[in-house]
């Protein structure tokens, strides 16, 4: 089951971004901005295969270690993912599926 959905916004390979497409089930690491530390998170497009370096894509994401966040999580929360250092997109979540992880 996903953890959450969000809007994510990859970048074009001139901003950075890939420069090639991400297949659903990709796998990148995601960082909130209220922590240091970098963590995986799956992300299963909605809609969609492929997604192309710039395009915008809804997707459930499933947090590989989503206990750690448990109560840290808000619908509207911006987050980074990343390869490696490079910032290839941005995500905004907008809906919190597993309720062990919304913020009180």
């Amino acid at each position: 089951m996903a953890d959450f959905r969000a809007t994510l916004k990859y970048k074009s390979t001139e901003e950075g971004g890939r420069y090639t497409p991400a297949k659903s089930g990709y796998c990148p690491t995601i960082k909130f901005s209220f922590e240091k530390g970098l963590f995986g998170g799956v992300q299963y497009f909605i809609g969609k295969e492929w997604v192309l370096p710039g395009e915008t894509v809804t997707a459930d994401i499933y947090l590989i270690i989503s206990g750690y966040f448990q109560n840290r999580l808000e619908e509207g929360m911006t987050f980074e993912f990343t390869e490696g250092a490079r910032i290839i997109g941005t995500g905004t979540i907008t809906k919190i599926i597993n309720e062990k992880l919304r913020k009180h």
